[in-house]
């Protein structure tokens, strides 16, 4: 009974193909069965945390805006504004203080803004 068992040992150690191409071939089709498992189980859970309950969804409907963003609210917001009297302050560099150099920042803005208010008048 062992005789058998040899040969087929003896030719899996001769053939390349026994020896290599076999076992990628079942490491890629079982691959790709296991994977299409995994998928199944990754949408089927994507879709459970998709239902709501009724009583969360009332929850969520109170937070949510009771007006509506449109292009014509928002161009009439511009409208409104002042863009064309406005000053760039950079933020601060990694090794500077940030409170002093914004509050510096915001002091040289308000100057300039002066100094320009009364060259106009």
């Amino acid at each position: 009974m062992a005789a058998p068992l040899v040969k087929i040992v003896d030719a899996i150690k001769k053939s390349r193909f026994l020896k290599f191409g076999l076992p990628m071939l079942v490491i890629v089709v079982g691959g790709s069965f296991g994977l299409k498992e995994f998928r199944t189980l990754r949408y089927e859970i994507i879709d459970k945390r998709k239902t709501v309950d009724p009583e969360t969804d009332e929850k969520m409907n109170e937070y949510k805006r009771k007006d509506k963003i449109t292009i014509e609210g928002e161009f009439e917001k511009l409208q409104n504004d002042d863009i064309d009297t406005w000053h760039n302050i950079r933020g601060p560099r990694p090794w500077e203080n940030s409170k002093e150099f914004q509050s510096m920042q915001r002091e040289n803005a308000e100057k300039m803004s002066r100094r320009r208010a009364e060259s106009k008048e």
